[in-house]
């Protein structure tokens, strides 16, 4: 199964939150994952931002050992982020409270009719089917 996985999930596995190992057992499960290029760049800033660089290079070995496939951020995703946005960012009155990144994720899940694997409740509010496994 192709899943579609968010920062959140990467972050999750990297600094060793409490539901790390769940979300490290979804990732290993799917035979293909893929990231949007925005999620991969909102990953490495969190991660500098945060962990003053040190988690950098574990995140690009997950990258690898995880096979994980990058795509562009392309038109159609633009058109649906866009209306994720409206529907479910912050601002909206949606409790989901997305962000542009979480809006690249939900894009291009719902572009390619794949599950997201995704920490926490925000992405729960939407229409986006979650590829955790129990």
């Amino acid at each position: 199964m192709l899943i579609v996985v968010d920062s959140s999930a990467f972050l999750s596995i990297l600094l060793g939150e409490p539901d790390a190992g769940q979300i490290a057992s979804s990732l290993q499960s799917a035979s293909q994952r893929i990231s949007s290029a925005v999620t991969i760049y909102e990953t490495r800033t969190v991660l500098l931002r945060r962990a003053d660089r040190r988690y950098l290079d574990p995140f690009e070995s997950l990258l690898s050992v995880a096979d994980l496939k990058q795509h562009a951020f392309d038109e159609r995703q633009a058109d649906i982020a866009s209306q994720a946005y409206a529907r479910f960012g912050r601002g909206s009155g949606s409790p989901a409270k997305l962000n542009l990144a979480d809006c690249a994720s939900y894009a291009l899940a719902i572009s390619l009719d794949a599950p997201l694997l995704y920490k926490g409740n925000d992405f729960a509010q939407t229409d986006v089917r979650s590829a955790l496994t129990d």
